[in-house]
């Protein structure tokens, strides 16, 4: 690898950290937002959510140009693939850390209304796939994004716990049917989270591998 794209790849590999921090930031003031009815906070979220769209444009240009100046090959054209595959990802987690923030401006009117589930659990497990994901690209660690897939099941079990609690909770009180849908709404999106988690493990295992791995089908 020549010192200019080795220089290129790692201004690359920054950006995307700094991406990934912001996102994570993002989705734990929106769920925080949620757990403490703070709307100043939730607003907040939405309004940076261009700076992330605005990072996102910038590290695909950068991918771009390096892939046209320096023609990689081997595991550095295998990275920015992955990075821009990831790069999106990341961007869609921040749509979805903006969808929750709309949620919990929608439950801050709703009088004395506690949120009947384990949130701030299935919120740590999202955020910790996410940040292991993150950490299995930065140290090249195959085994740590095979581990977080492993995880995606138990994200998509507690959506399903809270689906249906919330439906039982809804025949039984059909009046507060508006903000248990919001609530469900918020496991889904947690649950999307997970997902694109899990979508950057894989390519993380493409990147150092170049194996493609679909539908949990790793070793």
């Amino acid at each position: 690898m020549s010192v200019h794209l080795q220089r290129e790849i790692d201004r690359i590999k920054q950006r995307l950290l700094s991406l990934s921090a912001l996102v994570e930031q993002q989705l734990q003031l929106a769920v925080r937002s949620i757990l403490d009815s703070d709307e100043e906070m939730a607003t907040a979220v939405c309004e940076r959510d261009r700076e992330i769209d605005q990072m996102e444009v910038e590290i695909e240009e950068e991918c771009l140009k390096t892939l046209a100046l320096h023609q990689p090959v081997a595991i550095d054209l295998r990275f920015l693939v992955a990075v821009l595959k990831i790069n999106n990802d990341l961007e869609r987690i921040g749509d979805l850390a903006v969808n929750i923030a709309h949620k919990a401006k929608k439950l801050v009117t709703v009088p004395s209304f506690e949120v009947p589930f384990d949130l701030t659990t299935m919120w740590e497990r999202t955020q910790a796939m996410l940040r292991d994901a993150i950490d299995a690209l930065v140290n090249m660690d195959p085994a740590l994004a095979d581990d977080v897939c492993t995880r995606d099941d138990a994200i998509d079990q507690m959506k399903r716990d809270v689906r249906h609690l919330i439906e039982d909770m809804i025949r039984d009180d059909p009046q507060r049917v508006t903000p248990l849908s919001t609530l469900m709404a918020v496991s889904r999106n947690l649950e999307r989270v997970a997902d694109h988690a899990t979508n950057i493990a894989e390519d993380v295992i493409y990147m150092i591998r170049g194996r493609i791995i679909r539908h949990g089908e790793f070793e």
